[in-house]
């Protein structure tokens, strides 16, 4: 149930899909994912 409390700190205002993810929510996963391939350009 949302209360007025809780609302504010699971806002997703500013967000166009459900699934995007805020800078402070990727600096959290980051770690956890696996490294960038890097490709040359053909």
């Amino acid at each position: 149930m949302w209360t007025e409390i809780t609302r504010p700190k699971y806002e997703r205002e500013g967000l166009r899909y459900a699934s995007d993810l805020t800078d402070r929510e990727w600096e959290m996963i980051a770690p956890g994912q696996p490294a960038r391939k890097h490709r040359l350009a053909l």
